[in-house]
């Protein structure tokens, strides 16, 4: 449900029994959100400021954001003028989208002072506006300078004009007449199918489109009606229960009852609020509801925004390599010619007696001593016989030099492949936006990304928000997180990326602890933690195959079948000197087929 006059009246009126708080704290997060922090009744408070365009709110939270160590201008503004004050009221004006909260305290010399805040949850033109007592703009998160008189202009030093709109208050429709009436007249400039929430919500200010969807899906109705339903008994009904769905919830929000639904529907959790009753079991029901919403809303899109940002520069790295090998394959063709070109060279030197040493012809014919069979060799006419000779055998030696050298940079690439490949997997497995920070530790470190430090948008994104933790070390009780199953009484840790995967097989692990991995496919190192060396005698098939089909969970086989599981003990795994971070090779193996 969008942030409707509705929900901004609800949230006001619960905000409205905070009058009194004195205002200790106020922050910038990052350019949308201003947090205030208060004090009243032996209890503090943050309220939540957003006017992001998606995202526009106010409410109280209980997730506060990191700050940056240097405060912008405008919450330099906000402390200089609200700090210390007293919350005299919150409000909103009918079913306005606009917050005014009004300051009070006393100056330097103990005269009365005022201040008010006007918070816009407008989309796109939401802003946080400070006024001064002759409701003057000292400053705005967003100046606004419209060249359009019908416009207003948002700047300091300007005098403050309520924003306006062409629709209808409904706070103003005495009966279901008006209401209908209304509409009716609206109908007259639409074609012949008609919106019913697009409909009301473009007449009636403060109300929004999923409201209204939301109620229609609830009385199980159409959304879309025909131009002469409107006229028909049923239809008018119809409008009748939503009319006072509409009042009832309304008048539920001074009651404090109000109630909010959290929905599911098209693979989205929403929410919106109804005329029933509720008997809240905290205080500020509605604004917490809200608040752990908008959190875990802000917290998806903000790690798919982040793992996407992430991968993308990821594929990109990889589809270079890819070009790369393909240019390998192509030397390496080039190469498989190389002997017919020492053939050529050992021919011609060999039968050089026979010719006129200046003779310079497009092609000749000789017997190719090792076959006894004729062979047609191509020559430059440019040159003489020798000159041919010597011009074939430098190319022999070029092609050879070549061979050995685009051997080595296919291994190289190949390897760089499979880890670029590893990382992806990783990217298209991580849960949080934790694990994406851990990957771009893992990837800052590695020479193949040498060129993240060139990307600005990507390195300011992580830097900014890089969480703080310990680095992994041979101490076992280091922070690392890998994921925890029980398999027949038997704990199994599974890695979840490449760093970890090192930390738990090499350092964390016991040697007689058994060691999965999916045979040749991406996936997490899996542990089967043994207490002695004994156990291994003692583990089951059954309990084995358990732990592998967790192996093969935890990989790019996982939708596949019959995959092969290596195990064998941690004392055979080892790591090659210079290798990336998870790839280690391994012997006294055995395998089990998932």
């Amino acid at each position: 449900m969008a942030f409707d006059g509705i929900v901004t009246k609800a949230i006001c009126y619960e905000l409205n029994t905070l009058a009194g708080a004195r205002i200790d704290k106020i922050f910038q997060p990052n350019k949308n959100t201003i947090t205030i922090g208060m004090y009243t009744n032996g209890n503090n408070y943050l309220l939540n400021i957003c006017i992001d365009a998606q995202n526009y709110r106010i409410h109280l939270t209980t997730h506060p954001s990191s700050n940056p160590q240097i405060a912008p201008n405008f919450c330099m503004v906000l402390r200089k003028n609200l700090l210390g004050l007293h919350i005299k009221n919150i409000f909103t004006i009918d079913l306005e989208r606009v917050v005014i909260i009004e300051f009070e305290g006393f100056n330097d010399v103990d005269d009365v002072i005022s201040k008010k805040l006007i918070i816009e949850l407008m989309g796109r033109h939401s802003n946080i506006i400070l006024l001064d007592e002759q409701k003057i703009i000292i400053d705005s998160l967003r100046h606004i300078k419209q060249n359009n008189e019908d416009f207003r202009d948002i700047l300091p030093h300007t005098r403050y004009t309520f924003p306006q709109t062409q629709k209808s208050n409904f706070l103003e429709i005495l009966s279901f007449e008006d209401f209908y009436s209304k509409l009716c007249k609206s109908i007259e400039n639409t074609g012949d199918n008609i919106d019913i929430s697009s409909l009301i919500s473009s007449n009636f200010n403060g109300i929004s489109k999923n409201f209204i969807e939301n109620i229609i899906y609830d009385l199980n109705k159409p959304l879309i009606c025909n131009k002469e339903d409107l006229q028909t008994i049923s239809f008018q009904e119809f409008l009748k229960q939503i009319y006072m769905q509409i009042t009832n919830t309304i008048s539920l929000i001074s009651s404090s009852s109000i109630y909010f639904k959290t929905i599911s529907r098209d693979n989205k959790k929403d929410y919106y609020l109804t005329d029933k009753i509720s008997q809240p079991s905290e205080p500020y029901p509605l604004n917490f509801y809200i608040d752990d919403f908008y959190y875990q809303k802000e917290t998806s899109e903000y790690f798919k925004n982040e793992r996407n940002s992430l991968l993308k520069y990821i594929l990109s790295i990889l589809h270079k390599y890819d070009k790369r090998l393909i240019n390998i394959q192509e030397k390496l063709k080039e190469c498989e010619n190389m002997e017919t070109y020492r053939l050529y060279g050992e021919l011609i030197t060999s039968n050089l007696y026979q010719f006129d040493a200046n003779k310079k012809e497009n092609e000749i014919t000789l017997l190719n001593y090792y076959d006894n069979t004729e062979i047609k060799i191509p020559l430059d006419s440019r040159y003489n016989l020798n000159e041919n000779a010597k011009r074939y055998f430098k190319k022999y030696n070029k092609l050879k030099n070549a061979l050995e050298v685009v051997t080595k940079q296919k291994e190289e690439t190949n390897k760089e492949l499979d880890y670029l490949q590893s990382i992806v997997y990783e990217l298209e497995n991580a849960i949080s936006i934790s694990d994406t920070y851990e990957i771009f530790d893992e990837i800052s470190e590695n020479d193949i990304f040498q060129n993240l430090q060139g990307d600005k948008k990507l390195r300011n994104t992580f830097s900014i928000r890089k969480l703080k933790k310990s680095k992994l070390t041979k101490n076992k009780n280091v922070s690392f997180n890998p994921i925890k199953y029980t398999i027949d009484g038997y704990t199994v840790l599974i890695g979840r990326n490449n760093k970890e995967n090192d930390y738990l097989t090499l350092k964390y692990a016991h040697k007689f602890d058994l060691w999965f991995h999916v045979k040749d496919f991406h996936g997490s190192h899996t542990i089967l933690c043994l207490s002695n060396n004994d156990d291994i005698n003692r583990i089951s098939d059954s309990t084995l195959a358990k732990v592998a089909k967790l192996a093969v969970t935890h990989s790019k086989a996982k939708n596949s079948s019959n995959v092969p599981v290596d195990y064998c003990q941690v004392r055979y795994v080892k790591k090659p000197s210079g290798s990336k971070p998870g790839m280690v090779i391994y012997t006294d193996y055995k395998t089990i087929y998932i």
